[in-house]
């Protein structure tokens, strides 16, 4: 995709949000409506609750060169067999948008041509576009489409894109159709290759959307999008725009994204229950003023 056709993309998407959004700060978020939550807890049937969420990583890898460190901090070496009350403690911290870990990108996380969503300076964008938009969490209906298994793959190759094609014939395939106010999961099968083949430099070479999906999303209404890997492809496909998803998605269209989520326990209760959509709630930490936050979202069947 040319850098020109890109900013034409980006520009459109831009404007046509303008134009649709009446409270510009809450950004995508705005389609999920009361009646859309409602009526996405009778996507509840069996009362199944599945993690979207990977273990958080603490060791180094190649894809993860400054891991999250944890820490026991308590109880003390001389509480350990004494008698009386103790408590085992913890201390955490993490790099939030590394190329491991899952994690929520607020609408500050991205900056494109000086701005932020909504055409927000972006020295304005800790105050009001911070992962506190999200404080009271999100709630509605996720629809995952499984991209490797409509290619009858078990993973997409680094470097490969998902079409926009490719989510209408997902949708077919698997039984269901992306609507106003959804939280979309695509699957490309990056936590999979990582567990069969080792961890590698994903910020060079890996599976993500094209950027010409985001038009997909922008019709559909979607709310929130989310990937098992960073959502964009690398190499990017745009020359001298290394994140477009991120750009057009988060600046654009103001969608929280999440990233590196693993949906391989997610699939096969999907798959045997024959439904590929549920009730997800998504939980960042109450982090005030921060560009994301971990998350463990849970999707409920």
């Amino acid at each position: 995709m040319s850098t020109h056709d890109f900013r034409a993309l980006h520009e459109r998407l831009r404007r046509e949000t303008a134009r649709s959004t009446a409270d510009g700060r809450r950004g995508a978020l705005r389609h999920v409506t009361p009646e859309r939550v409602v009526a996405a807890a009778a996507e509840v049937r069996l009362g199944h609750t599945v993690s979207l969420a990977a273990p958080i990583e603490t060791v180094p890898g190649a894809d993860d060169p400054e891991p999250a460190v944890h820490r026991m901090t308590g109880p003390a070496p001389d509480e350990l067999g004494a008698d009386g009350l103790h408590f085992a403690t913890d201390r955490f911290a993490m790099n939030v948008h590394g190329d491991t870990n899952s994690h929520l990108d607020a609408l500050c996380h991205v900056v494109f041509d000086g701005e932020l969503y909504g055409a927000v300076p972006a020295g304005d964008g800790a105050g009001a576009l911070s992962v506190d938009l999200v404080e009271d969490g999100i709630v509605g209906r996720g629809v995952l489409l499984d991209i490797p298994r409509l290619r009858g793959v078990p993973w997409l190759q680094p470097g490969d894109h998902v079409t926009a094609d490719e989510l209408t014939a997902a949708e077919a395939a698997q039984g269901v159709r992306v609507g106003p106010g959804d939280m979309l999961f695509v699957r490309v099968g990056h936590r999979l290759r990582r567990t069969e083949l080792g961890p590698w430099n994903a910020a060079t070479r890996r599976a993500g959307l094209h950027p010409t999906t985001m038009g997909f999303l922008a019709e559909r209404k979607v709310a929130v999008l989310g990937g098992d890997g960073n959502n964009d492809t690398a190499p990017s496909a745009v020359e001298g725009i290394a994140f477009p998803v991120h750009a057009l998605a988060v600046q654009a269209l103001g969608i929280h994204l999440l990233d590196y989520l693993q949906f391989e326990d997610l699939v096969p209760v999907c798959a045997q229950a024959g439904r590929w959509s549920f009730l997800c709630a998504v939980a960042p930490l109450r982090l005030p003023g921060a560009t994301g936050s971990p998350v463990n979202p849970t999707a409920v069947l």
